[in-house]
């Protein structure tokens, strides 16, 4: 790795994660704005990403090769009071807690107690969740029958296709355009408008990035350095708003489309560009060949790429939630190899030179597997071995002919499933084209437990479950079973009945108009 490299990587593994008040403060500020206004939630929501977009500090740091942070430094983690308002004892919490804590400085707990908790008290959709629950949903889940992971963070754990990679962001306000002219309803009309003003608004903030870097590109005295500066500006003027045509241009596209994602909202728990490999390959295929790139570059470049990723921590979790899934990754997981749409070996050389930037970049994040097909060549398998015997635990390793016999199952076109993967942890899904709505753990052991108490939860003394027999009484172990099998049904329709009512919630209270852009 480069002398760049080396320093961007140490100043990222350095760097303390910490929560940033920039973000609330904005969200804060803008709704008190327009509290008197008669807004559509859609349009409320894209204005609110604007907002953020034109006020946030803009954060350019020594060397690098691509621009962007979601918060004001690296690791420094913005926070959602719209979904979800942190206390006062949770932010200590936060500060203290001797695994996955983030240091909250004194100006944040002033922040929060002065301006983010009055206004936010009594209006987050976390308090709306609890509210629209009925009993037997709110009971189960004191009990512990289930977590609901969207009281803490929001829908929208998904993977993008290739939209970005053929289409800028004024191509795509075309495109809604000719949909405004053939459409009628105030509701979806709301939706396109929202849409456009959220790719309005990721071209502004591209834009700042471009005036800031041409700022630094005058004061800088180092010739080398000076280029890249008015490079970097160049590529800021024209993507998002145009189509990529350069490896670099891609890689800064996705990374602006990426920052818009997780600025918007934070969802749980990931946001990532998919099959990098293939939707890279083309450019660097093109460069390569008209000698605009070298292989070092591309290196380089994609190094700085998993730096990006790796100075992004989750956006903290507390309790229950916290408990659960304490970590910083956010499980943004690049596939590689796997099959074209054609069902031939999707490898390619961009391919081992992304398993040789895993391997020697060795950070927590991004995540990355390798898609493993039976056309795939053995020399792909054994480059990732190598990786994986050396103890880093990336990358993992799919089965690309399960994931799309699972999906074509599912009713994805055979062309949808050879172009998923995994995401997340272990999700499979068709890229660019669905999101996977994590909705909390179903706690089968603590179902068995009623069971075991005839309907009765042994830590709130409540009956929650059905009374199905006292297992003392049962004569065969078959008995025991079935009124597991009821009680699992029982609860399992509680949590569904749960997941509509929050699924709905947000499609009205919390729509994602900028994630909308991106998923066919």
């Amino acid at each position: 790795m480069t002398e760049r490299i080396k320093k961007l990587r140490q100043a990222s593994l350095e760097a303390v994660p910490k929560i940033s008040a920039e973000r609330a403060l904005l969200v804060t500020e803008f709704y008190k704005t327009i509290l008197a206004e008669d807004l559509p939630v859609p349009v409320q929501r894209a204005r609110c990403l604007q907002y953020i977009f034109k006020h946030k500090q803009i954060c350019i740091n020594e060397g690098e090769l691509l621009v962007g942070e979601r918060g004001p430094a690296p690791k420094a983690t913005p926070t959602y009071p719209e979904i979800c308002l942190h206390s006062i004892q949770d932010l200590k919490i936060l500060d203290s807690r001797a695994k996955v804590s983030f240091r909250v400085d004194e100006e944040v707990f002033q922040a929060y107690e002065k301006i983010v908790i009055p206004f936010w008290q009594g209006r987050t959709q976390r308090e709306k969740l609890f509210a629209a629950m009925d009993e037997n949903w709110l009971e189960s889940y004191q009990a512990g029958v289930f977590t609901e992971f969207q009281e803490q963070r929001a829908p929208g754990h998904t993977v993008l296709g290739d939209k970005i990679y053929k289409l800028g962001m004024l191509d795509i306000i075309e495109q809604i355009n000719e949909v405004i002219k053939q459409t009628s309803g105030p509701a979806k009309l709301a939706e396109l408008d929202a849409m456009k003003i959220a790719a309005e608004a990721i071209i502004m903030y591209a834009s700042r990035h471009a005036r800031e870097l041409e700022e630094l590109a005058k004061t800088e005295t180092e010739e080398n350095r000076k280029r890249e500066l008015q490079k970097l500006a160049e590529i800021c003027h024209k993507v998002p708003a145009q189509k990529p045509e350069t490896f670099h241009e891609a890689l800064q596209y996705y990374w602006f489309v990426h920052l818009g994602v997780i600025t918007e909202l934070n969802p749980w728990d990931s946001f990532n560009p998919g099959r990098l490999d293939q939707h890279l390959y083309p450019f660097y295929k093109n460069e390569i060949e008209a000698g605009t790139l070298t292989r070092e570059k591309a290196v380089e470049l994609l190094q700085s790429f998993w730096i990006k990723f790796n100075n992004q921590p989750a956006p903290p979790k507390v309790g229950v939630t916290a408990e659960e899934s304490g970590t910083y990754t956010d499980f943004a997981l690049i596939n590689t190899g796997g099959v074209k749409p054609d069902g031939s070996d999707a490898v390619n050389e961009l391919t081992y030179l992304i398993l040789d930037v895993i391997e020697e970049m060795r950070i927590l994040q991004p995540s990355s597997c390798v898609q493993l097909s039976k056309k795939n060549p053995d020399s792909f398998i054994k480059r990732a071995l190598k990786i994986i015997r050396t103890g880093f635990g990336q990358p993992s390793i799919f089965n690309t002919d399960a994931i799309v016999l699972e999906l074509v199952r599912q009713g994805k076109s055979i062309t949808d499933a050879r172009n998923g993967g995994a995401s997340g942890c272990v999700e499979v899904g068709a890229f660019g084209k669905e999101n996977y709505n994590l909705t909390g753990y179903f706690n089968l052991t603590k179902v068995f437990e009623i069971t075991l108490n005839n309907g009765l939860d042994p830590r709130t003394n409540k009956k929650i479950g059905l009374e199905t027999g006292n297992p003392e009484e049962f004569s065969s172990f078959e008995e025991l079973m079935e009124a597991f099998r009821k009680q699992i049904k029982h609860f399992v329709d509680i949590k569904i009945r749960g997941n509509n009512v929050i699924e709905r919630l947000y499609a009205e209270y919390i729509p994602t108009p900028f994630l909308s852009l991106l998923i066919d």
